[in-house]
């Protein structure tokens, strides 16, 4: 049907829908009508037909009963209008998306931009965060209550400066009444569908005319039951198979239900009661199924998709989008049912994965883009909270599709959450909602008590205190009274949350035997960390306006008075000490319960402090009286906690459990410590402040148990009471310090925010250097997840940048470190011990002053002046004294140096305290009097305190401690001066300690002398023996000239003769022909790692092995990303030349005995299969293990087999020469391959029965077959038995590798993948050298030199382990491409070919023509020189040409004025004639081409080849190269030379066409008249330029954000659903990839597998290095069950990875990083580095790679 009857069509229905009397009524019935038609019409759905289908029928007309007109008419109408465009960007984020948030301007982390919004705003140069969305929400961008500046990208910028109003209406009348009828119609239609129940009958107008008797059975998606028991369910119940199974599921999981079976109502009720049934069996709730009438299934497809078609019409203009949000907010006119809006809230969490995911995105685009729509949303969405919350922790999906996720769309709207809090009173309802939702787990004293909670609904409770957290997130810069009062009422619930915290979960202390059942403890804590920024934005709230901080505070200390928690059971006493008297009630932390959950305590105190920083506190007396207070009360349970948790420290409630160990380290750790151990520490500075400060000690020596021991009434002898009363005193004087000196909090002293965060920097940096990560982990955040360290790292810390590994660090600026507190309050245990030792070192190494005294602390406010009092009262110095005199009169049982340590401290505190005073004002008006006290108490019995320290500074065993008391004896000097008002006049007790010193000083200088003294004498001993011993060689003179020189006897004549000749060989640097130099064959020892034995490396020894790993390698490969696939008739044999794939042999180096290697084999095959997950450590069944001593991964053993040495004798080679030429020498060998393929057929014809005659036998041509044998041969070389065997091992491994093909010893093939792993392995180390710049020779680890030379050994052997006749026809094959042989017909093109791989073939095979039938021969060394040398000169000459010929676009004519001198011109010429022979021969070849031009292209493209050709002599003939190939900084032209030289060449390699034109002639002819060439030239054959490109990972972008711009606009080339993609980048060849998605599986080897592991196969062999864009890591892979992770090399400012994007900061590429991973891929190493992690690894649940 043509577009033009489709319209028309559609414009008569929608005429006829206008006409009726009841348009709705009419749209209705049509639906009815073709509704059914149009859907599920199959058993099998046909999306794309019923799209078509709806489109025609359905949408269009619709779309013009809306326009009135044809809909495209219509749409330019309104765009042509005002109002069709929004400020606001509105992008709806796919799970997995990832989003941007500027730290510098948003108003909170929730306000976020979408990429391509952040791409073009101003804040991509600020400091933002990356991360991955959850799915759910929108970008903000045009949001002006979002962002402080720049709210706009440049593409919604619209110029407003005022936050976003809805404008009014601005359509037709007639179009307005159209969309309002429509869209009332349909919405409701849409919310009826999708709202159904099982048990709905449809509507009258819905009422098909005649119903059917089908029916579908519908499963529902759960999590309750994994993917594995729903398949299982559906193969019982519906009798399908497997993938039908799967298909179902997976659908399920997708979409949320899938209708599993067709039928009959009968048929599918029984589908529903099996499903049911089966699935109970497997978990106690069965499967939600439901039977669906085959029309209501077809409404429900009609009412998802109006969801999308709404999207799309109200995106047309501001007007529809009004009118839509006024029909979704409008009740029905009956009043009988709420919006439709609200009817599919209350619904939402019975309806399924795709509904819900349709209409929150519905909401997205229409509601929450009209401000005025939103805020009566907001409203509507906050009446329903309560039933909306509780029906989320009833759904078991997850919250990102949840309607309760809108939350923080709403709830983070300034003027909105204002709104709601005036109106709504929002606060109190999410409060309410949390307390009805926790209501169960209330005891009887109205306290929480989480035994035995519900993990699950515990953690979707604990989500609605995000949206509290939402809604104070910013607080108001203006108080109105209503605003006041309702937050107070909010208040006053929380309040009333907190009683309910108060005192939970008290623990007591256990007696006698171990707790039996660990108490839950997990769920108050993660209660308390989500209430932990809750708590300070409250407190922050009330700070900023003064009213509300006073009605607040009163509305806490009447909430705290009413706790009945933790009351006291026992009468007042009075407790007496220094002769004050204490009324106080009993108490002991040791006997009766005790709660650290304080949360009312706490609050108190944040708020107490906040008065006393505004000034309010002077205010107070007008809302309360502050006489009422009860101080000793504040102060009560808050030092039960602190004591707690010194009680634990001292391992008094070992008996309590782990829970009890966690609680208190969660009470002091980051996370809580704020709003729990900080906020303890204030409310016991608040109560010394208040209090009295004697009782107030007196109160903390009864708390902690220890009053009876400081007042001498209490002794033991059992050393673990005095162990714990050690430690309980250490930790008693640990919390005085803290009182005392711990005022780095606003309000308490004068400090900011910023002082706060730089103390805690500095001393996180005493502990030492630390990364930017490490420091904000450290670090307590705030409700924007900041932690304040970049505004102040730059003034107290260095940068360290990190090196190729590892992180950036920062370093402590020295100048900070007299800031340096040895008791600073927020270290553990753990780190005070390691600050303080590293301080010590610190001060050691520099020679600095070693006292590590107190930093000066600044002072307290006012209302907390009176803290310093405890420093100075009468039970303070008693406390120490008792201390001291323990440790002068006591013995180590009844005292620690810690305790001592502590003392000290506090003593200096007291000392500074006192002196700043003293300096501050006058002598007279001070008041603290600690240094006078100190002298004066106990001094008439001799037992001061300052007699005691005077004492202990004689102490050995406080050596330690006496610069600190000198120090403090000092100061008691000082300040006695200064309250007499004159000069220093020493006392007696400070002349003795400097008498002391001048003693200790001078025993020092004596010390000193009498060492120097010694060296001294020492010296003057050994210059005299050396005077004397020249004295005696010149006494004794003809003696020593006398002597015999150590050497032989002979004739010096003749001895001076061999050594020049020795001289001469061993200076003549040739690798091959007869000018080859001599090899020295050195003995070789080497020690096995197994059993420590030394052993020769012997031919006829037992073996000894090193061990390799052999893998298939693309890392040379010209086809990159292209298949693998060569031709079956030439591979092996002949390697093409783009090396698609390559077989690698490497090897760490290690040695070991064949034997032991055997053994080591066999017992790790024994213990690794019962390892967990092996598999992916070691594959068992192809060998492979992992290296005994670095644990490098492999799968076989190289043999190792000496050099041969070749010694010629030069003469007779120079004679051998003179018959032996180049052209005789091809003459030979043809003879020779002729001769042997007769005496093959012959030898098949006499096994056939015939019989030859013996005419013939001695004719010339018989004598010329075994010609070669003439220039002389010799037995073959013996090897022992078992390297005979270690050979065969190694090259059945490369076979089977190599070939992928199953182990075949008789394979003819076997020897060929020997020879092309060596070529290989060769070209590969080529290739590395000449990429990280190094020298060819001298450069390779030794580890390296030792494989290869192992590996070129090996190949040179194999052919010994082979048919001889295997080797000599492929001998006659690879020839056959230079030489035309008869018996060969078909034989590749040169351009076909590697000539390195045809090199390495020729020349390791070509020993097996000199085999005779009863006779194991082999060449001698001038026969094995001279067939190098041809065999290079003819590979050469034919490497040369194949670079010609695939030059033809880089060749160009030189200038006529350009003239050439001297060599260079001869070997231009040279090129010249050449050139032009080969154009000869060949039809499209350039003519008008320089020689220069030619020699310049071919000593370019010959360099890799003659690089390789040396390195392969080298380990096959042992001669040493010149020195100018052992120079990294050597010229490419001199380098050439020198290989020339080396391989003996001539310099002017043309000169080789010359030296045998009448031989090379013809050969040209041949090689340029191959089909291949022509189809070359003529551009039919791609032909592999030379040198060939050496290849390199992807070019990577330096900023990140680029990939993740990347990836977000990556759309799988299968799947067009929009679900979460795991972009990933494949760094060999730069294709994106759709990981770990079951839509682009691809089936390998029989198995599907993923996109990542079927490109790997091809791409890399098998090895794979990719880049997960979205989590920033990179994986490795090494096979389809075997991989690992890796750092990605990208760091933020920081010098730090961020897998997974966790920190989110901005990322950029590390060059040095990318090359070292260029590096592992180039050296193959890949699989080692995922075995060496992977052994490391315990992992319970392995990963299964292939689905990567």
């Amino acid at each position: 049907m043509a577009e033009e009857e489709k319209l028309s069509n559609a414009l008569d229905l929608s005429k006829r829908w206008q006409e009726a009397s009841d348009s709705g009524t009419s749209i209705l019935r049509h639906l009815m009508e073709q509704v059914p038609q149009i859907y599920c019409q199959d058993a099998e759905p046909q999306p794309q037909q019923e799209e078509v289908l709806a489109q025609e029928r359905l949408l269009l007309p619709l779309e013009c009963f809306l326009f009135g007109e044809e809909p495209h008419v219509g749409v330019e109408k309104l765009q042509q209008g005002k109002g069709t465009g929004s400020q606001l960007c509105g992008r709806v984020f796919k799970e997995g998306e990832t989003v941007y948030s500027c730290r510098d301007c948003a108003i909170d982390p929730s306000c976020v931009f979408c990429m391509d919004c952040f791409q073009n705003s101003i804040h991509k140069g600020h400091r933002y965060k990356m991360h991955a969305s959850l799915g759910g929400g929108f970008c903000d961008c045009g949001d002006l209550e979002a962002w402080k500046t720049g709210p706009c990208c440049s593409q919604h910028d619209v110029g407003t400066s005022v936050p976003m109003e809805t404008e009014e209406c601005v359509l037709e009348t007639d179009l307005q009444q159209r969309a309002h009828l429509l869209f009332q119609v349909l919405l409701h239609y849409c919310t009826d569908m999708l709202v159904w129940e099982e048990n709905y009958e449809l509507s009258s107008e819905l009422q098909p005319r005649l119903k059917q008797n089908m029916y579908y059975c519908v499963l529902y998606n759960d999590e309750h039951h994994s993917y594995d028991h729903v398949i299982y369910t559906l193969q019982r119940s519906i009798n399908c198979n497997q993938n039908e199974a799967q298909t179902h599921t997976a659908l399920i999981d997708k979409e949320g239900r899938r209708a599993v079976k067709r039928g009959t109502l009968r048929t599918c009720q029984q589908a529903k009661d099996l499903i049911r049934s089966n699935s109970e069996h497997i978990s106690l709730q069965p499967l939600r199924v439901e039977i669906l009438h085959i029309a209501v299934m077809a409404h429900q497809s009609l009412a998802l998709r109006l969801g999308v078609w709404f999207q799309k019409v109200i995106g047309y203009s501001v007007g529809l989008r009004q009118v839509f949000c006024q029909v979704a907010l409008q009740p029905t006119a009956d009043g009988d049912k709420p919006s439709p809006i609200c009817r599919l809230m209350l619904h939402d969490a019975r309806l399924y994965k795709g509904a819900r995911k349709v209409i929150h995105e519905l909401i997205f685009c229409s509601l929450l883009m009209e401000t005025e729509y939103k805020r009566q949303f907001a409203i509507e969405f906050t009446k329903l909270y309560q039933q909306l919350q509780k029906d989320f922790i009833s759904d078991d999906h997850e919250r990102n599709i949840s309607i309760t996720a809108l939350s923080v769309q709403i709830f983070t709207v300034p003027t909105l959450a204002r709104q709601l809090i005036e109106d709504g009173n929002v606060i109190a309802v999410i409060i309410n909602t949390v307390m009805e939702m926790l209501r169960e787990h209330l005891d009887s004293n109205n306290r929480f008590h989480f035994q035995g909670y519900n993990s699950d609904k515990f953690f979707r409770v604990q989500v609605i205190f995000h949206d509290l957290r939402y809604i104070l997130i910013s607080k108001p810069s203006v108080w109105t009274d209503e605003l006041r009062t309702h937050f107070l009422n909010g208040f006053k619930v929380f309040l009333d949350l907190l009683k309910c915290m108060q005192g939970m979960e008290e623990v007591k202390r256990q007696f006698g035997q171990h707790i039996e059942v660990e108490p839950e403890w997990e769920a108050g804590f993660s209660t308390q960390i989500q209430l932990h920024h809750i708590l300070s934005m409250f407190q922050d709230w009330c700070s900023s306006d003064e009213m509300v901080l006073l009605m607040a505070f009163k509305e806490c200390q009447r909430a705290f008075t009413s706790c009945t928690n933790q009351p006291f059971h026992s009468e007042p006493e009075d407790a007496y000490m220094c002769k004050h008297i204490l009324s106080h009630r009993p108490y002991k932390v040791t006997q009766e319960p005790v709660s650290i959950h304080l949360p009312i305590s706490r609050l108190l105190a944040g708020l107490y402090v906040h008065l006393c920083r505004t000034g309010a506190l002077s205010r107070l007396p007008q809302y309360m009286d502050p006489e009422s207070f009860d101080f000793t009360l504040w102060a009560e349970h808050p030092l039960r906690c602190i004591v707690l948790a010194g009680q634990v420290s001292a391992e008094m409630w070992r008996r309590n459990g782990l829970s009890l160990v966690s609680q208190v380290y969660y009470y002091q750790d980051v996370k809580c410590r704020e709003e729990m151990f900080d906020k303890d520490i204030i409310i016991l500075q608040i109560t010394a402040s208040k209090m009295d400060p004697n009782h107030f000690l007196m109160l903390i020596l009864l708390r902690f148990e220890l009053f009876e021991v400081f007042n001498g009434n209490c002794s033991s002898k059992d050393q673990e009471v005095l162990r714990q009363w050690n430690k309980l005193t250490e930790e008693m004087l640990y919390l005085l310090i803290v009182i005392t000196g711990e005022r780095y909090v606003p309000g308490i002293s004068n400090v900011t925010r910023e002082d706060v965060t730089v103390r805690e920097v500095i001393h996180l940096l005493c502990i030492q250097p630390m990364a930017h990560s490490s420091l904000v982990k450290s670090l307590p955040e705030n409700e924007n997840h900041e932690t304040g360290l970049e505004t102040v790292i730059s003034k107290v810390a260095t940068f360290k940048k990190p090196g190729i590994s590892g992180h950036g660090l920062y370093e402590i600026k020295k100048e900070c470190l007299q800031e340096y507190n040895p008791f600073f309050y927020h270290y553990t245990k753990s780190q005070l011990s390691k600050a303080e030792d590293t301080q010590k070192k610190r001060r050691m190494q520099e020679g600095s002053d070693k006292v590590m005294r107190p930093p000066m602390p600044p002072p307290f406010t006012e209302p907390f002046s009176s803290v310093v009092r405890l420093l100075s009262c009468d039970v303070f110095i008693h406390m120490l004294r008792h201390i001291l005199q323990r440790a002068v009169e006591e013995s180590a049982l009844f005292w620690t140096e810690a305790m001592i340590y502590r003392t000290l401290h506090l003593i200096a505190q007291a000392l500074m305290e006192e002196n700043l005073q003293v300096e501050a004002g006058s002598v007279e008006d001070v008041t603290f009097d600690f240094s006078l006290k100190a002298r004066k108490m106990g001094s008439e019995h001799g037992k001061s305190l300052f007699h005691f320290l005077t004492k202990m500074k004689a102490m050995p065993i406080l050596e330690a401690q006496t610069d600190m008391i000198t120090w403090i004896l000092q100061m008691f000097d000082t300040l006695k001066c200064l309250h007499e008002n004159s000069s220093p006049a020493p006392s007696q007790s400070v002349e003795q300690s400097k008498q002391e010193e001048n003693t200790h000083d001078k025993e020092k200088a004596e010390r000193k002398r009498k060492a120097e003294a010694a060296k001294r004498h020492r010296q003057k001993v050994m210059a005299q023996m050396s005077a004397m011993q020249k004295n005696f060689i010149e006494t004794h003179k003809m003696l020593y000239d006398n002597m015999p020189d150590s050497g032989g006897q002979g004739n010096p004549s003749m001895e001076l003769t061999s050594a020049s000749e020795s001289m001469e060989l061993s200076k003549r640097h040739v690798a091959l022909g007869p000018q080859q130099g001599v090899s020295v064959a050195e003995r070789e020892s080497l020690t096995c790692i197994l059993c420590q034995e030394e052993q020769d490396v012997m031919a006829e020894g037992p073996a000894m092995v090193l061990t390799a790993c052999v893998q298939r390698s693309t890392v040379l490969t010209q086809n990159c990303g292209g298949s693998l696939y060569t031709p079956d008739d030439h591979y092996p044999l002949f390697m093409p030349p783009e090396l698609a794939v390559g077989t690698h042999t490497g090897s760490c180096g290690h040695v070991m005995h064949a034997t032991c290697w055997q053994k080591y084999f066999e017992a790790v095959q024994n213990t690794i299969r019962n390892r967990l997950h092996a598999e992916m450590i070691i594959d068992l069944e192809n060998g492979e293990y992992l290296c005994p001593l670095c644990k490098s991964l492999c799968n076989t053993v190289i043999p190792l087999i000496p050099l041969e040495p070749a010694n010629l004798n030069y003469e007779s080679a120079q004679m051998v020469g003179q018959h032996l030429t180049f052209q005789r020498w091809i003459q030979i060998i043809l003879a020779r391959i002729k001769g042997l393929t007769v005496t093959t057929q012959e030898a098949e014809m006499s096994s056939g029965g015939s019989t030859l005659p013996e005419v013939g036998t001695f004719e010339v041509g018989q004598v010329e077959f075994r010609s070669i044998l003439s220039f002389g041969v010799r037995e073959p070389r013996k090897f022992s038995d078992s390297i005979l065997q270690m050979v065969q091992v190694c090259a059945t491994t490369i076979h089977r590798v190599g070939l992928q093909a199953p182990p075949n010893e008789q394979c003819p093939h076997v020897p060929v993948m020997s020879w092309n792993t060596c070529a290989y392995t060769i070209q590969a180390t080529e290739n590395m050298l000449q990429e990280e710049g190094k020298a060819l020779f001298g450069s390779l680890q030794n580890r390296q030199l030792a494989g290869l030379k192992a590996v070129v050994q090996f190949s040179a052997t194999q052919r010994v382990m082979s048919s001889q006749a295997a080797v000599q026809k492929h001998f006659t094959n690879m020839l056959a491409v230079l030489v035309p042989i008869p018996d060969v017909k078909e034989s590749l093109s040169i351009l076909e070919v590697d000539c390195f791989h045809l090199l390495v073939g020729l020349v390791l095979s070509v020993p097996s023509l000199y085999q005779e039938e009863s006779v194991d021969l082999q060449p001698t060394a001038i026969s094995s020189a001279y067939n190098h040398l041809h065999l290079l000169h003819l590979v050469t000459m034919a490497h040369m040409l194949q670079i010609m010929l695939s030059l033809q676009g880089q060749l160009h004519r030189h200038p006529d004025s350009v003239e050439v001198e001297g060599t260079k011109g001869e070997e231009a010429e040279s090129a010249a004639f050449v050139y032009s022979t080969v154009a000869q021969y060949t039809s499209g070849l350039k003519t008008d081409i320089s020689g220069c031009s030619v020699v310049e292209s071919v000593r370019k493209g010959i360099l890799p080849f003659l690089r390789c050709v040396a390195l392969l002599f080298n380990c096959l003939t042992g001669v040493q190269p010149p020195e100018k190939l052992l120079d990294k900084a050597v010229t490419s032209e001199d380098e050439l030379e020198a290989l020339c030289c080396y391989l003996a060449l001539p310099t002017n390699l043309f000169q080789l066409f010359h030296n045998h034109l009448d031989m090379v002639e013809p050969l040209m002819k041949r090689w340029c008249e191959a089909p291949a060439i022509l189809k070359a030239l003529n551009g039919q054959l791609q032909a592999i330029r030379y040198p060939r490109k050496r290849n390199q990972l992807i070019d990577l972008p330096e900023d990140y954000s680029v990939l993740l711009n990347h990836a977000s606009h990556f759309k799988c080339p299968v799947s067009s659903d929009e679900d979460r993609k795991h972009p990933t980048l494949c760094l060999f060849c730069g294709a994106m990839l759709c990981s770990q998605s079951t839509c682009c599986q691809k089936q390998l080897d029989g198995e599907y597998v993923g996109a990542c592991t079927a490109h790997a196969a091809t791409c890399g062999a098998g090895v794979g290095l990719f880049l997960r864009v979205r989590e920033c890591e990179i994986v490795l892979m090494a096979s389809k069950t075997r991989g690992s992770t890796y750092p990605a090399p990208y760091l933020d400012d920081y010098g730090e990875t961020d897998p997974q994007l966790g920190r989110g900061n901005p990322l950029h590429l590390c060059p040095e990083r990318y090359t070292k991973l260029r590096y592992l891929w180039l050296q193959h190493c890949i699989p080692e580095e995922i075995a060496r992690s992977l052994e490391v690894l315990n992992v319970m649940f392995a990963f299964e790679w292939h689905t990567l």
